[in-house]
């Protein structure tokens, strides 16, 4: 139907000429009310928007020589943005001529990968962009689901992992014990011997009186 002729059909019903395919040839159009027509279609809209579930896409940075405390607390806060079914993009940042090694990345990668397979799937494998290597994981199946860690925690940090662990023993080990000299850690005072030694010339220690003879008896109570 000619264009002239479409209007004028849809003005006689006192109606709207609605363009509903632009792309096909010939257009398509409707005859309708438009202002019912755009109602309907911003509630279809908004319906849709109801099931779809929003994912957020956080980003944890880690260096090549990162410390053992420091990769168990970073890996800590990744299962938590998984378990709360985010995306997140590991970075590791090269600094001057580190980026000569980006082995060192892929290794921390293929680690933290490895040791979260049970929540993270790895979405882009691990790609070197200029002094930044990334990698970015999303939650497992089993996150998505609900159906992981029901009685083992919600991840949020509360319980140390291993390494976490490990490396707080060592540091507690060295907080409280003797520097390579045997000198005391922290200003504390060497513990004392147990033994009390006498002087050479025979003579009690401590002015504990000798074994051969009888101590002073006590003066009595008032």
């Amino acid at each position: 139907m000619r264009t002239d002729e479409a209007l004028r059909y849809a003005q006689e019903r006192d109606l709207d000429l609605v363009e509903v395919a632009p792309e096909a040839r010939p257009p398509v159009c409707r005859v309708l009310d438009y202002s019912k027509y755009k109602y309907e279609q911003a509630q279809k809209q908004k319906a849709a928007r109801k099931h779809q579930q929003q994912i957020t896409i956080r980003e944890i940075k880690f260096r090549p020589k990162i410390a053992e405390q420091d990769y168990a607390t970073k890996k800590r806060h990744v299962e938590r943005f998984l378990r709360h079914k985010d995306k997140v993009k590991i970075t590791i940042m090269f600094r001057g001529r580190e980026v000569t090694h980006p082995e060192r990345g892929q290794q921390i990668l293929d680690r933290l990968a490895e040791e979260l397979t049970d929540l993270a799937v790895i979405e882009q494998r691990p790609n070197l962009d200029g002094r930044n290597m990334t990698m970015l994981l999303g939650p497992s199946k089993a996150v998505l689901s609900g159906t992981l860690g029901k009685d083992g925690g919600d991840g949020d940090g509360d319980g140390a992992t291993p390494e976490a662990a490990s490396a707080t023993a060592t540091a507690n080990g060295s907080a409280g014990g003797e520097s390579a000299n045997g000198e005391p850690v922290n200003g504390e005072p060497a513990a004392e011997a147990a033994v009390d030694e006498e002087p050479a010339d025979g003579e009690p220690a401590d002015g504990e009186p000798a074994d051969d003879e009888p101590a002073e008896p006590e003066s009595p109570a008032a």
